[in-house]
Order: C-alpha cells, then sequence, then structure tokens
C-alpha cells in the first residue's frame, strides 16, 4: 500500500508483480532468461577479457564493441537479477529509490547501446572510405572523448525521468504489471496527470534512438557507395564482410525496440499485456546474449584470438 505522509503520496516500495496472466508459468518463464543472463555475462566478459589481453585487437573497432560489451553486461545485471527473484522466490518488493534507481540506469544503458552502435556505424564508415586515414582520424583520445560524450548525453537526457515520475501522486497503489521499473509502467501507476512523462519520454527516444538510426543509415549510405564504386568483386565482399556483425547488432538491437515502441502506441490493446512484458525482457536480454556470439562467428579476428588465448592457456597449466 502507499506508505502516505503528511507532505506526500509517495509510496515506500512498489509491488513488481512480474509477468500477469502468466503466474503460474512464471518458474519455467524465469529459465530461459536464467540462461540468457549467463551466456550474455560469460560471452561479453570474455569479450572484454579479450580485446584487453590480445594486441592484435587493439584498434578502434574493437575498443567500441569492448565498450558496447560492458555496456550490454551491465544492462541486463540491472534486471535480470531482480526479475530472477521475482519469477523464482515471489520476492516482488523493491525500494521506491532503488525502483527509480532502476529505472534510470535500464534507461540510460540502452540509450547508450544506441550511441555505441552509432559510433561503430561512423567506425566502419571511416575504415571503408578513408582508409588511408583511419588510424589518423581515430585515434585513441578520440575514441574516449566520444565513448564519454556517448555517455554524457544518455546520462543527462535519461536523468529527467526520475524527477518527474518522484513528483507524481501515487494514491492508486504501489503495483506494477512488470518485472522491472521501465519509465512509463511506473508513470501509469500515479493517479496525478503523467502527461509531461509521456512526451518527454517519446522525446528522450527521438533524441537519442532517432538521431543514431539516422547518423547509422547515413554512414551505412555512404559505406554502401564506396563499396559499389569499387571495381574488384572480392574488394566489395571484403568491404562488406567487415560490417555484416554490425548489422546484425543493429537488427537484434533495433527490431524489438522498434516492435516495443509502436505496439505500446499504436497497437497496445489488440496485444495481451504479458506479450508486452515479455517483449520489453527480450529487447533487454537479446543483444547482451547474441552480440558476443554474432562477433565471435562472424568476425575472424575475435576468433583466431580467442583460439590463441585458448592454447596459450592450456600451455600454461601443461608448464604447471
Amino acid at each position: 500500500m502507499c506508505g502516505e505522509n503528511s507532505s506526500s503520496l509517495t509510496p515506500g516500495f512498489f509491488v513488481l508483480n512480474g509477468v500477469p496472466g502468466l503466474e503460474a508459468a512464471h518458474a519455467w518463464i524465469a529459465l530461459p532468461f536464467c540462461f540468457m543472463y549467463v551466456t550474455a555475462v560469460l560471452g561479453n566478459c570474455g569479450l572484454i577479457h579479450l580485446i584487453g589481453h590480445e594486441e592484435a585487437l587493439h584498434r578502434p573497432m574493437y575498443y567500441f564493441l569492448a565498450l558496447l560489451s560492458f555496456t550490454d553486461v551491465t544492462l541486463c545485471t540491472t534486471t535480470v537479477p531482480n526479475m530472477l527473484c521475482i519469477l523464482w522466490f515471489n520476492l516482488k518488493e523493491i525500494d521506491f529509490n532503488a525502483c527509480l534507481a532502476q529505472m534510470f540506469f535500464v534507461h540510460m544503458l540502452t540509450g547508450m547501446e544506441s550511441g555505441v552502435l552509432m559510433l561503430m556505424a561512423l567506425d566502419r564508415y571511416v575504415a571503408i572510405c578513408y582508409p588511408l586515414r583511419y588510424s589518423t582520424i581515430l585515434t585513441n583520445p578520440v575514441i574516449a572523448k566520444a565513448g564519454l560524450a556517448t555517455f554524457l548525453r544518455s546520462v543527462l537526457l535519461i536523468l529527467p525521468f526520475a524527477f518527474l515520475t518522484k513528483r507524481l501522486p501515487y494514491c492508486r497503489g504501489n503495483s506494477i504489471p512488470h518485472t522491472y521499473c521501465d519509465h512509463m509502467s511506473v508513470a501509469k501507476v500515479s493517479c496525478g496527470n503523467f502527461k509531461v512523462n509521456a512526451i518527454y519520454g517519446l522525446l528522450a527516444a527521438l533524441l537519442i534512438g532517432g538521431f543514431d538510426m539516422f547518423c547509422i543509415s547515413v554512414s551505412y549510405t555512404m559505406i554502401l557507395l564506396a563499396v559499389v564504386s569499387l571495381s574488384s568483386a572480392d574488394a566489395r565482399q571484403k568491404a562488406f564482410g567487415t560490417c555484416t556483425s554490425h548489422i546484425c547488432a543493429i537488427v537484434i538491437t533495433y527490431v524489438p525496440a522498434l516492435f516495443t515502441i509502436f505496439t505500446h502506441r499504436f497497437g497496445g490493446q489488440n496485444i495481451p499485456h504479458h506479450v508486452h512484458i515479455l517483449i520489453a525482457n527480450l529487447y533487454l536480454m537479446l543483444p547482451p546474449t547474441l552480440n558476443p556470439i554474432v562477433y565471435g562467428v562472424k568476425t575472424k579476428q575475435i576468433r583466431e584470438g580467442v583460439i590463441k588465448l585458448f592454447f596459450k592457456e592450456k600451455d600454461v597449466l601443461v608448464t604447471k
């Protein structure tokens, strides 16, 4: 219930109800998400370790990939452990401020993820369109500044979510039909006017996701024009080959995101609520789970680095 006091209608805690309508299947629903989380943590941490220790991978493309992996593993860690506690152990309560913190980190990290994908598209553009100047344009200081700018953009645009949500009165109860504290899911529990939250949420999505998708589209249009102009078929194939992993990562990230956005705003009433919840969780879990697999399979340098690191560790164990 709402923990009212004399000055406000702020709940002491919220109750996250998991996946409404599928309560009997909560234990089974948790299994694939647990598997995906373990896969995501092992895959992304392994990728970060490999890029850090393999000198051949000390290049701008792989620095951005390491940043993407760090963002992904942090993102799924902000939601999945708590979700598993809800689904397996029925531990549904979350402190009001902890809920706001989770909401901030979820949206900030998804914005960061989108920004890193945009930086990776720009990296591919420079590598293919200006190959001779690649190392002089994308220096380590430039990469660090680009990563910092992406992080600050996400923080500054998402931080108002917490303040806009905290100002709302909560007199209808404190039950949230979700597995984590999503911005609009929390705002809709309020008995106040959350129109400002909805407008600002859409504005932030356009400023982050819309801008990033525009930059990615422009980058790949320029890449396509540059590749088509190449006279050699082998050169064209090689140039396209360097982009396939990144294109897969873009599809994995943006398709569930766009599905979630459009169904919520234009077709939500025709889709059961539990489908929205499951898609929202897949939207957070698919990229961290699949990105290391995609890059491991599609990128020759990473495959070679894994093999080299494996045999190096094996030799160390044998000598001991």
